[in-house]
C-alpha cells in the first residue's frame, strides 16, 4: 500500500505531498515538529505532545493552525489512511510560504505537515532487551534547545556519527564535560549510589513528553531521584545508563564510547520503567 501524506487540508500520495520551494521550514528551519507514537492505531501522550507544540509555535511567534481538536482529527486519520497499528506519526507546522527574507512574513498563513509509518514493535522489544550501545560528541547546538525546532542538522550529524560506531545514540556533552542529552533522546542514570538521576529541564535541553510521563512513573514507584547533570565519567560508573524518546520509550544503554555500564546487561529500573510506561501509555492512548 502507498503511503500517505497530508499537507494543508488535503491527503495525498507520499510522492505527491509536497511544500512550496519558498516555505520557511526549508528555507530558514522556521518551524517546529511533534513525533506521536502509535500504539495499537491510537496515539500516545497526546496532550503532553500537544502542549509543547503549542508552546514552541508560541516562542517563535508562529500562528497556532488549528485547535488541538482538529489537529488530532488530521493526526488520527493520517494513521489511519497509513494502516499504521504501531509506529510513529509525524506534525510539522512552519511559518509558512513567502518570499525569501529573514524577517517575518506578515500575513502569511503556517505551513502544516503530517505523515505516519509503521515500525516494528519486535525490533524495539529486541533493543531493550539486549540492551544498545552509546558514543559522546560534543554539544554544538544552539542556545534554544527546549524548542522542538526543526533546525536539526547538530543532531543529524551526532546521529550520523553513531551510526557509523555501530552504535544506537549519541549523548552530548557540553563545555564543562556534563551529558546534556541525546541526538534524539533524554538521558538518564541510575548513579553508583543507586538514585536516578536526569538533568534538569532550566539547562538547554528538550522538554522531553516521554520524559515527563517517566517522571510521574518513578515518583509512582517511590523511586529516588534527582533531576541533577551528571558527567561522562559518572555515567560510565554508573550502574544504569538509559535514555527516554517518543520513538524509544526506554531503551537502556550497556556501553559508552566502548566503556561497558554496569555488568553489560540492562538493568532493573529501566527494564521495570520501560514496562510500566509502555503499560499506561497503551491504556491512556487515544
Amino acid at each position: 500500500m502507498s503511503r500517505v501524506g497530508y499537507v494543508n487540508g488535503v491527503y495525498r500520495p507520499h510522492g505527491e505531498a509536497v511544500v512550496h520551494i519558498e516555505d520557511r521550514g526549508f528555507q530558514f528551519a522556521d518551524g517546529v515538529y511533534e513525533v506521536w507514537s502509535v500504539m495499537d492505531g491510537r496515539l500516545a501522550d497526546f496532550d503532553g505532545h500537544m502542549a509543547r507544540l503549542h508552546r514552541c509555535l508560541t516562542e517563535l511567534g508562529i500562528e497556532i493552525p488549528m485547535s488541538a481538536a482538529a489537529l488530532g482529527v488530521v493526526l488520527k486519520e493520517t494513521v489511519r489512511r497509513n494502516r499504521v497499528r504501531d509506529g510513529l506519526v509525524y506534525l510539522q507546522v512552519t511559518r509558512g510560504t513567502a518570499s525569501r527574507d529573514h524577517a517575518f512574513p506578515v500575513d502569511v498563513a503556517p505551513t502544516v505537515v503530517v505523515t505516519a509509518k509503521r515500525l516494528d514493535p519486535a525490533k524495539g522489544r529486541r533493543a531493550a532487551g539486549n540492551g544498545v550501545a552509546a558514543i559522546t560528541r560534543p554539544d554544538i547546538r544552539w542556545g534554544r534547545c527546549d524548542i522542538k525546532t526543526v533546525g536539526l542538522l547538530p543532531n543529524v550529524l551526532a546521529k550520523q556519527a553513531a551510526r557509523e560506531s555501530g552504535a544506537y545514540e549519541c549523548l552530548l556533552v557540553d563545555e564543562l564535560g556534563l551529558i546534556t542529552e541525546g541526538s534524539s533522546t533524554n538521558a538518564w542514570i541510575v548513579d553508583e549510589h543507586g538514585k536516578l538521576r536526569t538533568r534538569d529541564t532550566q539547562a538547554n535541553i528538550l522538554r522531553g513528553v516521554t520524559r515527563a510521563a517517566v517522571l510521574k512513573l518513578i515518583e509512582a514507584e517511590g523511586l529516588e531521584l534527582e533531576e541533577r547533570a551528571f558527567s561522562v565519567e559518572e555515567a560510565k560508573r554508573a550502574r544504569e545508563l538509559f535514555v527516554t524518546a517518543a520513538s524509544a520509550f526506554v531503551m537502556p544503554l550497556i556501553s559508552l564510547d566502548g566503556a561497558r555500564i554496569g555488568d553489560g546487561t540492562p538493568g532493573p529500573v529501566a527494564t521495570r520503567l520501560r514496562e510500566v510506561y509502555l503499560e499506561q501509555a497503551r491504556r491512556e492512548a487515544i
